[in-house]
């Protein structure tokens, strides 16, 4: 994986900044490692890489919070258009921790919003005034509920109207009941866009048979490790997702 990434050319976080997306349309794939590199071999010529001191794989921590009854996760598996998820996360490269609150409103539009904390803390006062102005729920009683770690590749395209992000590695951790759960031979692909903008990934993953498969990690995550968790919604999701376990990945 190392050795194609070090053929893109690279990206800084600052030259970035133009391309944030917060008000945007997302479209996921999850794949296997394998197509993932016939993936990035294809990609090379139309895409920056984002380099952070010579590092391209970048190491995320997060943690998801939600209420005593689990209402987002209830609103995901009910197939509630209008959702939210409420998180901490830390690059873990330099130790930046955001307190953020993502919004998918029933246009298919997502927004997100965050302001710095100082560490991956939700007891602190600003976190959760910050949050009490961003989600109809009662800020004090939401608690963490899982984490994840997960190492992240993030493509931008040459015209700078779209970022990929390529998350691999995935470690989830049930913060209720302690059970975890390890995506190794998995890649999540997100494309991050302004409305439906042309893009030249789309024809590539096509042509790898590459599918658009939602996953979020919060709501899988916590399908993934409580089986006891109503989960309907997710049976068929995590089903494909189990069998890309047992598929060849190449070193």
């Amino acid at each position: 994986m190392q050795e194609i990434l070090s053929q893109y050319p690279p990206i800084t976080l600052e030259q970035m900044s133009e391309v944030k997306l917060l008000n945007r349309i997302d479209t996921k794939y999850v794949t296997t490692i394998d197509k993932l590199q016939e993936f990035l071999r294809m990609a090379k010529e139309q895409y920056y890489v984002q380099d952070y001191h010579g590092r391209r794989l970048m190491p995320y921590h997060t943690i998801y919070l939600d209420t005593p009854n689990l209402d987002m996760y209830m609103a995901h598996q009910d197939g509630k258009q209008h959702r939210y998820k409420v998180r901490m996360r830390m690059y873990e490269n330099d130790g930046t921790t955001f307190m953020e609150v993502k919004n998918k409103n029933n246009k298919g539009r997502t927004k997100k919003k965050r302001i710095r904390i100082p560490a991956l803390d939700y007891s602190k006062s600003e976190a959760r005034e910050f949050v009490s102005h961003q989600v109809p729920y009662d800020a004090d009683r939401l608690s963490p509920t899982i984490e994840n770690h997960f190492e992240r590749i993030t493509l931008v395209n040459k015209r700078k109207t779209e970022r990929l992000t390529i998350d691999v590695d995935l470690k989830l951790h049930n913060l209720i009941n302690g059970n975890t759960k390890v995506l190794d031979n998995h890649a999540i692909i997100e494309l991050k866009r302004e409305g439906l903008i042309e893009s030249p990934a789309i024809e590539m993953l096509r042509n790898l048979h590459i599918e658009q498969c939602g996953f979020s990690k919060m709501a899988l995550g916590m399908a993934m490790t409580s089986p006891n968790l109503k989960q309907n919604m997710f049976k068929m999701r995590i089903h494909q997702i189990e069998k890309m376990a047992h598929q060849t990945v190449t070193v």
